[in-house]
């Protein structure tokens, strides 16, 4: 579905990821592991087109996508929940879920698609006329990721979903997450919480200084002395 190669981008002069290989399939759900600054983030930028690439290649279902906007790119399946939520504060929470849905293809098929989300989120339909601004960190993670299904993507990208969040919020959010790959949607996760990540992801590649240091299952990986060591603090 999914498939990077050689990819090196950055900003500016400054390279943030090199030579990456990462592959995602159909339904799959993929972890990007590291510590901060290890190029997590940008990696995900550079697929949804927010980072140009400086060499190498991105493709989307046999598509190459290195050099389209985002936008096209999001008109193609995918979804990019960023870091820090990034929710309108001033718009309602019903307000934010339909800006999701801005393509043609999403827009059609809305109602639908939101009575998806507030079935995978109760507490959205619950809040639905409330100010996203005055939600919890949690509830507006919740909005942000509903904003993404609004979409209707193929891959959902997630970045960071657990940042700020209290242990059992972050248990919550998680459970969503698996709830929606349940439902055969691919998603490629970002996280720094390795040991949370790795019981939700099949597969996973970790990086450091923006490489690809390693890769495997998720079993392989949790019982990696290497991974432990660094991540897993055991």
């Amino acid at each position: 579905m999914l498939k990077l190669s050689g990819l090196c981008a950055g900003y500016g002069s400054v390279p943030a990821v090199r030579d990456i290989d990462i592959v995602v399939g159909a339904g799959e759900a993929v972890g990007l592991l590291g510590a901060n600054g290890a190029g997590k983030s940008t990696t995900l930028r550079a697929i949804s087109g927010l980072v140009r690439a400086s060499s190498g290649s991105i493709k989307f279902l046999d598509k190459d996508i290195t050099a389209l906007p985002p936008y096209r790119i999001a008109e193609l399946g995918i979804a990019h929940v960023p870091e820090g939520r990034q929710v309108f504060p001033e718009l309602t929470v019903l307000e934010n879920l339909e800006i999701g849905a801005y393509i043609p293809g999403a827009k059609a098929g809305r109602r639908h698609t939101l009575e998806l989300v507030f079935g995978i989120f109760p507490v959205l339909a619950e809040r639905r006329k409330q100010l996203a601004g005055t939600m919890s960190g949690g509830e507006q993670q919740m909005l942000a990721v509903g904003r993404g299904l609004m979409l209707k993507p193929r891959l959902l990208m997630l970045d960071e979903p657990s940042l700020g969040l209290a242990p059992v919020v972050t248990d919550a959010t998680f459970e969503k997450i698996q709830e929606i790959h349940a439902l055969g949607m691919a998603v490629l996760l970002v996280e720094q919480n390795v040991s949370r990540a790795l019981t939700l992801v099949q597969r996973a590649y970790v990086l450091e200084s923006g490489r690809v240091i390693m890769r495997g299952s998720s079993a392989e990986l949790t019982s990696s002395e290497k991974v432990k060591a660094a991540y897993l603090g055991l």
